[in-house]
């Protein structure tokens, strides 16, 4: 992390023991690093479909590789995961009825029911939940937050935009099954949502495996358009937001920023929920909204069949 972004404050408790599911690309890139980093968390076990992959992750970050998921369980007081969504839908209502708290990702499940369950689940059992949204939890994100709550917005312009379905190991299933819409969708329409206003509509149009767009009604009146693809050829990933209105226009842009910084505070943010028993606004009920604007804008253009 940037020595120029300071955590909220220094880490004094104990670290909150945490399992890992999965041990797929981004369970070995991110999510086993992140938790094992530390101070905020350690963690504990890593399970997954495959018992080698698990025990390849586990001895990196002096872990043990759990036989089963229940198992996994038994080793701590936080599941996170790095699963396809129809996995995480299927294994999160579990994590929750066993008390322990849920690192997700995105989105919930693949479908608005799948996301449902665990939404439900979350909130039933009382447990703590996070989502991975990376970009929200970088200094650069939420500056651009803060202004954009300051600014009378009329429209705004998104795209998310890289080649990782074109070949690779982050070319996985999951992703060129459903394409940029559940993938990258996500991010923007959390983005749109808090930095214009409530999404009250979404209009889609396009091919999810090769390119969408979006166009968003928002509860102010105002207008947003998203364009998403994971199948073009881009020099690097480009995210940009950009917010008119009668003020000076507003851009944002993660083409130099550090990626490296989100984590760090995504942690610390998570273990302090799980400590506080209290979750952050970007949790499984605000997961679920977007999943409710994800299948609007699917049903619409009859993106899902």
């Amino acid at each position: 992390m940037s020595s120029t972004t300071p955590l909220p404050h220094a880490w004094t408790g104990r670290p909150v023991r945490v399992g890992l599911v999965g041990a797929g690309p981004w369970a070995r890139a991110t999510h086993a690093r992140l938790l094992a980093a530390g101070p905020e968390t350690a963690l504990t076990a890593v399970w997954a479909r495959r018992p080698e992959a698990a025990a390849e992750i586990a001895s990196a970050h002096g872990a043990t590789a759990a036989g089963s998921f229940e198992e996994l369980l038994d080793t701590c007081e936080a599941v996170a995961f790095a699963v396809p969504p129809a996995v995480q839908a299927t294994l999160a209502p579990r994590a929750a009825a066993a008390g322990r708290a849920l690192l997700l990702e995105k989105p919930l499940g693949t479908d608005l029911a799948s996301a449902r369950a665990v939404a439900d689940a979350v909130a039933e059992h009382g447990v703590v939940s996070q989502l991975v949204l990376t970009k929200r939890y970088h200094p650069t994100t939420r500056d651009f937050l803060a202004k954009a709550a300051t600014l009378k917005v009329a429209g705004a312009r998104s795209c998310y935009l890289h080649g990782a379905f074109l070949g690779g190991e982050f070319a996985t299933s999951w992703r060129l099954e459903h394409g940029a819409l559940l993938d990258l969708g996500p991010h923007l329409l959390d983005l749109l949502d808090t930095a214009v206003g409530p999404i009250t509509s979404v209009r889609a149009a396009g091919d999810p495996r090769r390119w969408i767009e979006l166009t968003c009604e928002h509860a102010n009146g105002a207008i947003s358009q998203a364009s998403l693809s994971g199948s073009v050829r881009v020099e690097r990933t480009k995210t940009r937001v950009e917010l008119f209105g009668p003020d000076e226009e507003l851009i944002y842009d993660t083409a130099d920023i550090d990626h490296e910084e989100c984590w760090p505070i995504l942690r610390q943010e998570f273990a302090t929920a799980v400590r506080t028993g209290r979750s952050t606004g970007i949790d499984a009920a605000h997961g679920l909204r977007i999943q409710e604007l994800l299948e609007q804008a699917a049903s619409g253009a009859r993106l899902l069949t």
